[in-house]
């Protein structure tokens, strides 16, 4: 996934003349391979409705694995695999509708994929995540800013990374084109739709 590259910061040490000193920050205790920990992350999504109101989402059943490379970010990748039986809106009628043909064709297509295909640094807290995201059929590739939120220990010893991020994509780039015409104008859903993870995952022994 390469999200945990080295940061480089400016010392507040006085830099000999014509040169710049820089220190690093050692990322390298991020290293090794994580599970998603589903109880304690959030997948989620959100679109608007009607031109004036959003209505949001999330998936409940869905697994994912990292491995994290803090030295080389190269040789880190992240797999994700959704169920889209499991889609929620808190609204049955709704979430029955978004499993039918007209939305993912969940009988067809049962699982939503994303595969990274690499990563890079935009600022001291912000990585970006580059790979594939796959929906009924289409692969396309995604672009994912995440915020790194740290690790800690919990209290029953398990190893947590915490980040979360989102990314905004059109769903008719996936096929999915269901709309209906508003009588004064626009449609009842958005092409854009965002998408928002918050994700705490356990390290493995």
């Amino acid at each position: 996934m390469g999200l945990f590259n080295r940061k480089t910061v400016t010392s507040a040490a006085a830099p000999a003349a014509g040169a710049t000193a820089v220190a690093t920050v050692d990322l390298t205790h991020l290293t090794g391979d994580y599970v998603i920990d589903t109880t304690h992350s959030e997948i989620g999504f959100s679109a608007r409705h009607a031109m004036v109101t959003t209505i949001r989402g999330r998936f409940t059943d869905y697994e994912g694995t990292l491995h994290l490379d803090g030295r080389d970010p190269s040789a880190s990748t992240a797999a994700l695999t959704i169920k889209v039986a499991s889609i929620d809106t808190a609204l049955a009628a709704r979430d029955e509708h978004l499993r039918n043909g007209d939305f993912f064709s969940a009988d067809e297509f049962p699982e939503i994929t994303f595969r990274s295909a690499g990563a890079e640094q935009v600022d001291d807290e912000t990585f970006r995540m580059h790979g594939d995201l796959t929906v009924k059929g289409i692969t396309r590739p995604v672009s994912i800013d995440l915020t790194l939120n740290g690790q800690v220990t919990d209290p029953f010893g398990n190893v947590r990374v915490g980040f979360d991020g989102s990314a905004t994509v059109n769903r008719s780039d996936w096929g999915l084109t269901y709309n209906a015409a508003l009588e004064g104008g626009g449609v009842l859903i958005s092409d854009k739709v965002k998408l928002t993870f918050d994700i705490s995952a356990v390290k493995q022994a």
